[in-house]
């Protein structure tokens, strides 16, 4: 026979000192990881831009032949480029915002 299913937890719920803690991040320490994470970002977006440009080059002298892959690294390079000026619209506008707040 086939039993019922049970929309009550079978496991009893954990206490607050049962669960996985983490160690609190200091300021600095998410300071420093931010400004690393941003630095990346930027790499790769700079990489990805520098690749749709190879890639249109190599296609403009007739080292490749399929637009479809040039066309498709210039769209990749657009998108990145318009997410990233988004990121920045957003971080200034947020900025402005603690810029205004009355302490």
């Amino acid at each position: 026979m086939v039993q019922g299913l049970s929309l009550l937890p079978t496991s009893p719920p954990l206490s607050l000192g049962e669960g996985q803690r983490t160690k609190p991040v200091g300021a600095g320490e998410l300071a420093a990881s931010f400004q690393e994470i941003l630095k990346e970002k930027l790499a790769d977006l700079n990489e990805t831009l520098q690749k749709a440009d190879k890639l249109t080059l190599q296609y403009l002298a007739g080292d490749i032949q399929d637009i479809h892959e040039v066309m498709l690294a210039l769209e990749q390079a657009g998108l990145a480029l318009q997410l990233a000026v988004q990121v920045r619209n957003k971080v200034i506008e947020a900025y402005q915002e603690i810029s205004r707040m009355q302490v």
